[in-house]
């Protein structure tokens, strides 16, 4: 059971912010580096849906289905989109209780973690502490379950399961048609973490999740018992904020290396089969990691942006421009990484050498999650419910 005081959540909202010795002022103070556009991208349409996430850390990142995009907004609105055009497909609004009188107070689904498409379906959760599954064709309800805990990340689906990796510390797998809960892992959970969980990955028979202790596990899915635990992270320090050391980044599986990101900690490499740490390299992190098949790239605790060989750890660039901007995790797409900021702005790198290439504003609510690509695509969502989807060059 975590122990929550008003000092520690203002401390894990700080720290989810991107705040650290580097990273004091903020964005309205800081000023963009001035860079000539190489390239336009192409708005191919964009369409407001629902209310978004506000201020929330809620990680409500979009799904991509053949030509169907799908979106959800905290509230509990869950939208299909045409990949195409942004015409609407259907909506679902999975709120438990609407008021039928429009003075009358509605529940709020507080939706926090997701999408997930599997299965024929789409998965989202809350912190309310449910797991909700719709028709991916109609939107239809087709199971809701409580579970115990707060599902702060994406669930993951494979071996004929569904994942989900709780704010409570426990990982549960649920069958994909009605929710049944098959089995639970119970993680050691230190008195102060950050606010946000690790989403699973299955990969080799088995479902890989970062810890709040620093540790990456892997678990038998078709079990849940423990086949290795590798520290990525260990606390040092005197104080509980020095010892955070949250693995909250979603595990990259590449061939038979995984690689995660730790708070206070090192980006790793390890060994799939056996556990065993190949290298690991000092950087702290939260943000999602990326990898493009010869690079892993990462933006560290403060906003720097980093390339980093995926075989050797060796850093190949970095790219200190953008420290402060509460950036986004990187996204590959074609020869670049595509960013977001918390003030709209969309930053193009070049992943080859670092270089700033272009950048477009949006949204001033700023973006939360990654953005998505689809092919030559990129799908971008802010804070406030925007979503549009972008040619890119």
């Amino acid at each position: 059971m975590k122990k929550i005081t008003m000092a520690t959540l203002a401390i894990c909202m700080a720290t989810l912010m991107g705040c650290s010795s580097n990273d004091d002022e903020e964005p309205d103070e800081l000023i963009l580096p001035v860079i000539v556009n190489q390239f336009d991208t192409k708005i191919l349409w964009q369409e407001s849906v629902g209310d978004g996430v506000g201020h929330y850390f809620s990680k409500l990142s979009p799904t991509v289905y053949k030509d169907t995009v799908y979106v959800a907004d905290r509230s509990g609105k869950v939208t299909a989109l045409s990949l195409e055009t942004g015409d609407q497909l259907w909506q679902k609004d999975v709120r438990a209780n609407i008021a039928f009188w429009p003075w009358e107070d509605s529940d709020n689904a507080k939706l926090s973690g997701g999408l997930l498409q599997a299965f024929g379906k789409i998965y989202v959760g809350s912190e309310h502490g449910e797991i909700i599954a719709l028709d991916r064709e109609t939107g239809e309800i087709v199971w809701r379950k409580d579970v115990p805990g707060e599902a702060l990340s994406s669930p993951a689906a494979g071996d004929g399961l569904i994942f989900a990796n709780l704010g409570s510390g426990q990982l549960v797998a649920l069958h994909p048609d009605t929710g049944e809960l098959r089995w639970k892992y119970e993680q050691e959970v230190p008195a102060l973490t950050l606010r946000g969980m690790s989403a699973p990955v299955v990969a080799n028979g088995g479902v890989l999740v970062g810890e709040e202790t620093g540790k990456l596990t892997v678990l038998i899915s078709e079990s849940g018992f423990s086949a290795w635990k590798a520290d990525i992270a260990v606390p040092k320090g005197s104080s509980e904020f020095e010892r955070l050391v949250d693995v909250d980044v979603k595990p990259i599986v590449s061939g038979s290396i995984v690689y995660t990101l730790a708070y206070n900690g090192n980006l790793a490499a390890v060994d799939i089969r056996s556990g065993n740490v190949i290298f690991k390299r000092e950087y702290s992190g939260y943000r999602e990691i990326t990898t493009d098949g010869l690079n892993i790239y990462l933006v560290d605790s403060s906003g720097g942006i980093f390339a980093l060989d995926k075989n050797s750890g060796i850093e190949r660039w970095s790219q200190p421009a953008l420290v402060g901007w509460h950036l986004t995790g990187p996204t590959v797409i074609g020869n670049n990484l595509v960013l977001g900021d918390n003030e709209g702005n969309l930053h193009w790198i070049d992943k080859t050498n670092g270089e700033l290439v272009s950048r477009e504003e949006f949204d001033s609510s700023g973006f939360f999650v990654e953005a998505v690509a689809a092919g030559n695509k990129l799908i971008i969502t802010t804070r406030d419910g925007e979503v549009s989807v972008i040619e890119a060059p």
